[in-house]
């Protein structure tokens, strides 16, 4: 058996008030290579009150980024770092601010900057060939765990694919849950319901062990406070619960799997581009029979916050449509092998998810 040997965050900066910590943070860092740090901020805080609270240098580059509804690009990744290293040659480091997919692009950034070629090249498991830059995540939603995860995910002309490697991993995250107070309620869901979806998948599948178990529990207990609990909902001590329960729910899915969820999710985003939690929580409502446990508490939460998901969605699909988010899904066999085991293509054939898709 080849056991998972995993790289964690180098630091960790938790508590409200702690984004204010950014600058004295990445001082040291300032010397290396051309001594500038490149920001990768979400565009929803440009002309916001965060922008002012940046504590960046004159030299530094800010790229304020609209990742709605586009999820990240292999093109969009080569294309930013041609243009940085041709403008001022290699930062010292990069730092995203923002949700799920600022922090794919801070990561893949960061390990672009240092790797010739397209982006597309690296798509995948270890593939790519020299350490990137020094790069810090300051997540401002919860729920994603990609301020954890060794993965950045990038669609690519052919694929949905992440940039796979010990590198990936952030140098630095900053945890400050005075952020997340402004996340949208059905956000705050959405991003929320990755983390619950991604510790069920992590929970129910062969690679699941003592490990993967320890934080997945909390982070699900967590989950049951903030969205099912007395108080429930949004406020700050939720919002301190639902940070920690991101990074625990990243941590318990690197150390095992996530599951048929994510497999679809990853076909729905990649053809019809819709936003990966808004597409774990449209595809795991029609999953009871795959995951009752979590099923049930799911449809609890969602009518509790009174969330109200797209149904009869694969009535407008066509077969080719199908097809095509299927042939996507079916080619992430990791997922269904430990979601059904070692017969899993027995189980999930092409026609078998064709029909998992039709039930959207």
């Amino acid at each position: 058996m080849q056991h998972k040997n995993f790289k964690n965050i180098d630091k960790v900066t938790y508590g409200r008030g702690s984004f204010s910590q950014l600058a004295e943070t990445i001082e040291p860092v300032r010397a290396l290579n051309k001594s500038y740090f490149v920001y990768i901020v979400d565009n929803y805080f440009k002309g916001k009150s965060l922008e002012s609270k940046l504590q960046n240098k004159p030299e530094d580059l800010i790229y304020f980024i609209d990742v709605d509804p586009k999820e990240p690009t292999t093109e969009q990744i080569d294309t930013l770092r041609d243009e940085i290293l041709n403008s001022k040659g290699l930062p010292s480091g990069v730092i995203g601010i923002g949700g799920g997919s600022i922090m794919d692009i801070a990561k893949a950034l960061s390990l672009m900057l240092t790797n010739e070629g397209s982006s597309t090249l690296y798509q995948g498991l270890n593939l790519i060939k020299k350490p990137g830059v020094y790069h810090l995540g300051v997540p401002t939603i919860s729920g994603t765990g990609a301020e954890v995860s060794m993965t950045a995910v990038l669609t690519g002309p052919e694929k949905k694919l992440g940039l796979k490697c010990d590198w990936t991993v952030f140098n630095q995250v900053i945890l400050d849950p005075e952020l997340i107070a402004t996340v949208p309620k059905d956000w705050w869901f959405y991003t929320g319901m990755d983390t619950y979806i991604h510790c069920i998948e992590s929970h129910y599948g062969i690679k699941n062990n003592a490990f993967s178990l320890a934080y997945g529990n909390q982070a699900l207990q967590l989950c049951r406070e903030v969205y099912l609990g007395q108080g429930a909902g949004q406020n700050n001590e939720n919002d301190d619960k639902l940070m920690v329960a991101s990074l625990m729910g990243g941590l318990s899915l690197t150390y095992s799997e996530v599951g048929v969820c994510h497999a679809l999710s990853y076909g729905l985003s990649k053809i019809l581009g819709t936003r990966h939690c808004l597409a774990n929580c449209i595809i795991f409502q029609h999953l009871g029979d795959i995951y009752p446990v979590g099923h049930g508490e799911f449809m609890q939460m969602i009518r509790q916050h009174q969330i109200i998901l797209p149904q009869n969605l694969s009535k407008g699909w066509d077969e080719d449509t199908i097809t095509k988010m299927a042939q996507v899904s079916i080619n992430l066999p990791f997922m269904w092998h430990h979601a059904f085991g070692d017969n899993y293509k027995e189980i999930a054939t092409l026609e078998y998810i064709k029909d998992l898709f039709r039930r959207l």
